[in-house]
């Protein structure tokens, strides 16, 4: 159905409608604006909430998300990160797609709605103004046709009057002819506009109004259309990054099913493990019998020749001192209850059990980092050399350049002495020579230790098994007879020269071996062995096609990694023959190194 011929006679309604339509679709647009305002400030809100919780650097928080339960939930902050970015992406859509094309619309409609009424305000304009002649050609036949009836009764009368002259009845006559005439010009100007009106009148209402109204019908229309348009729009952009943001959530729920409480327990138990063992059972002491102790230098020589120093706890600690336990000084003293002395040894620190613990104690307390980093393990030790052998090969690179610089300058003032004096450059040239000779110097000594601990680390598992075997048949007469050396001194209190003298041998013998007790590095990640490989060469481990074992490193860069089997069997594989998945990926994708 068409307006035009429908609704001819509604303009000022179609007008007070079609205005409504816009208004609806400012509407709409404010909406869609508000909408994205509410999607910006939500990601802003989940931005700031991912990082607010997220680890701080170089802060103890770093070292609680080895944890594989703090592992998922910082994927799960950084999935929330990914999340708010999805909604950041729809408030850009939104505003680029809909707000921005309904805005130009709506201006582009207002235009044409203007132009459409406009020519509809002037059609009717003139018809008013045709209806305006139309009307005042007719009131002038009226009047005209009543003036010529005046007229010619007047001439009647005057005809008839025999006491009128003739000349008066003549005068009357011709004033009725004149008036007759003009009524009759009158009635050919009223028919004249009265046909011109009703031409443009059936011009108004059957061509220029039906026209002027499908126009706007069109245009109500196309705000129509355009209005559906964009709420399909308004659904597409949600729909578009729905599938993102379920990815999102599935790296979510991947990460909560990565947890292994399993290994976060080996966690716990690597991080606080003390290495001591549980103290034995405590041997009854009877007060109802006094005891005298009377120490004799031969029976200290006795004890000590024979090898079986008095023990003072039993069990499988047995020939072991236990460190927590502190020993009454002389004997004279009074003795504790032994609930005071549980006590005592419950919040008691430990002591030092071991020499090497006690060199690096000592060592650390000084404060310096030894220049040949003795204080860290092997592995640490040999990239912290690496690292500072690449450092002072770059400055003697960096020094040889300046000086084949210098020569070259120089080499210009020899052939050209305007430029300059070739003997300025002397001083100069010297000193960057002695500094290149200073740094290959250093770089030499660091060499020689990294070549040192290159050549020991490849045996490293073999050497601290033997050491394991020798420090376990020795550590029984090594705990006795410090125990011996610090009761049996004459005079009641203990003495520590013989125990500082075997403290000396076993630093002196295990003073490169040091670090060999260290906790083992924890996992990145696991990986699959894809093919068998025979680890024939030292530092290296053998794998079975199929097998899972965990990465507690990844490769650097030489195509290898550093895998673990258990506790004792670690290694290393070349990276192309095992498929790595680590722990920090994000979505929990396979990652082929």
């Amino acid at each position: 159905m068409s307006w035009g011929t429908e609704l001819w006679d509604q303009f000022d309604n179609l007008e007070k409608h079609t205005q409504w339509g816009i208004d609806v679709l400012e509407k709409y647009i404010k909406f869609v604006k508000e909408r994205t305002e509410i999607e910006l400030s939500y990601a802003k809100q989940l931005r700031n909430l991912s990082k607010k919780y997220q680890p701080k650097k170089n802060s103890k928080e770093e070292e609680e998300y080895k944890y594989t339960s703090c592992k998922a939930f910082l994927s799960t902050l950084n999935e929330m990160n990914d999340y708010a970015g999805q909604h950041e992406v729809i408030s850009e859509n939104m505003t680029s797609q809909i707000t921005v094309d309904l805005a130009r619309f709506v201006q582009e409609l207002k235009q044409e709605r203007k132009s459409n009424f406009h020519d509809g305000r002037k059609a009717q304009q003139h018809m008013e103004t045709c209806w305006k002649q139309l009307e005042s050609s007719k009131r002038r036949f009226e009047r005209d046709c009543k003036e010529a009836d005046r007229a010619q009764q007047y001439f009647e009368k005057m005809d008839a009057d025999i006491n009128v002259t003739k000349a008066d009845v003549e005068k009357a006559r011709q004033q009725a002819q004149i008036r007759h005439q003009m009524a009759e010009d009158s009635k050919a100007d009223y028919s004249s506009s009265l046909q011109k009106f009703n031409q443009e009148q059936h011009e108004y209402y059957h061509t220029h109004i039906p026209s002027i109204f499908q126009k706007i019908q069109e245009m109500e229309e196309r705000r129509i259309v355009r209005i559906g348009e964009s709420m399909k729009t308004y659904a597409e952009v949600d729909r578009q990054v729905i599938p993102i943001i379920g990815k999102c959530l599935d790296g979510i729920v991947k990460a909560a099913e990565a947890i292994n409480q399993k290994s976060d327990s080996q966690l716990v138990i690597e991080a606080y493990k003390s290495g001591f063992e549980p103290p034995g059972d405590i041997e009854f002491e009877d007060y109802t019998q006094p005891m005298k102790r009377t120490v004799s230098d031969n029976s200290l020589s006795n004890s000590r020749g024979d090898g079986k120093p008095e023990l003072k706890f039993g069990g499988k600690s047995k020939g072991k001192l236990w460190p927590f336990i502190k020993k009454n000084k002389s004997p004279k003293q009074q003795k504790e209850p032994l609930s005071h002395r549980f006590n005592e040894f419950m919040i008691s620190k430990p002591k030092i059990h071991c020499f090497r613990s006690l060199k690096r104690g000592l060592s650390l307390k000084l404060g310096a980092t030894p220049e040949d980093f003795s204080n860290l393990p092997p592995e640490q030790r040999r990239k912290k050399l690496q690292q500072k052998v690449d450092e002072l090969n770059k400055e003697i690179q960096k020094e040889m350049d300046q000086r084949d610089a210098i020569t070259k300058m120089k080499d210009v003032y020899l052939k050209n002495p305007q430029m300059g004096d070739p003997a300025s450059l002397d001083h100069k040239l010297t000193e960057v020579s002695q500094n290149i000779e200073k740094l290959r110097l250093e770089a030499q000594k660091f060499e020689a230790w990294l070549a040192e601990v290159e050549g020991r680390l490849p045996a490293r598992g073999e050497q601290a098994r033997r050491q394991s075997g020798m420090y376990d048949g020795q550590g029984a007469p090594t705990a006795n007879s410090c125990a011996q050396d610090r009761e049996s001194s004459p005079d009641g209190s203990y003495t520590e020269e013989r125990s500082q003298e075997n403290e000396v041998k076993v630093l002196a013998t295990d003073f490169d071996d040091e670090f060999d007790d260290e906790e083992p590095l924890p996992a990145i990640g696991t990986c699959k062995a894809l093919y068998t490989f025979e680890g024939q060469n030292e530092g290296t481990i053998s794998v079975i096609e199929g097998e899972i074992l965990y990465v507690i490193e990844e490769d650097k860069g030489d195509g290898w990694t550093r895998i673990r089997r258990n506790e004792d069997e670690e290694g290393y594989v070349p990276t192309s023959y095992v498929e790595v998945y680590l722990d920090k990926n994000a979505k929990g994708a396979k990652t082929y190194i």
